[in-house]
């Protein structure tokens, strides 16, 4: 066990998830911030983007885009280094469930707020930063929060293309040292303490958020409209 335990590939192998989780969270929120205003749209060409963009990615298996990122688009003159192929597929896999979630934020913010803005003659851009966007993120965080936590745990599915995560670490040392139960243990525990840190992050920033609404606690109701868009929700944008 203590083998196990005292093994520095295990460090490799968090750096590796974590630095996956970053990158591709970050694209995922442009995607979604980029999309989901989209969807929002008078326009009906810009709507359509939206659902195109929804509709392939959010019904497109995460792990089918790596294998097209690294093994299938280099046969056509893409070439991508395998960091760069699994944030690509991450980020637009997750970025699509995202950008529903960013849709359904701003079309819960209650439409009293949308008038006042129309009477103060604000300008669409003007509605958009500084009334609906900002009582959109406080909407936004919670399910933000499950999908960050998602992203976190499919990272796992880069060991298939060699990069060296913790799931590639937990197989290296169970084929070296035949210690299954110990090493499966420890992995688990290893993304369980990362998606604690995760969550104690996302609500952190949902208090700031808050506090700056000028909210003393809980969030506005509709959440089930903002969540559409997330995994398992069972709700098709």
């Amino acid at each position: 066990m203590s083998e196990v335990l005292s093994n520095d590939q295990w460090l490799e192998g968090a750096w590796t998830t974590i630095q996956l989780t970053i990158l591709g969270a970050l694209l995922a929120l442009v995607l979604a911030l980029a999309f989901g205003l989209a969807g929002t749209s008078r326009l009906t060409w810009v709507r359509a983007l939206n659902r195109v963009y929804v509709e392939f990615f959010r019904g497109t298996p995460a792990l089918v885009l790596l294998y097209w990122f690294f093994y299938a688009l280099p046969l056509v003159g893409f070439r991508f280094t395998p960091i760069v192929a699994a944030v690509l597929a991450l980020g637009l896999n997750v970025g699509a469930y995202g950008a529903e979630v960013v849709r359904g934020a701003i079309n819960a913010v209650p439409k009293a707020q949308y008038e006042a803005a129309i009477a103060m003659n604000f300008t669409p851009l003007q509605r958009m930063r500084f009334v609906l966007l900002p009582q959109g993120v406080a909407l936004m965080l919670p399910p933000f929060g499950n999908l960050l936590i998602e992203l976190m745990k499919a990272t796992a599915i880069v060991s298939l293309i060699g990069l060296v995560d913790l799931t590639r670490v937990s197989k290296n040392l169970q084929s070296s040292l035949g210690e299954t139960v110990t090493v499966f243990a420890v992995v688990l525990v290893f993304y369980f303490v990362i998606a604690q840190l995760l969550q104690l992050f996302v609500r952190y920033a949902e208090r700031r958020v808050d506090r700056m609404l000028g909210r003393r606690g809980g969030h506005e109701p509709s959440l089930e409209s903002v969540a559409a868009g997330a995994p398992g929700a069972g709700v098709s944008g």
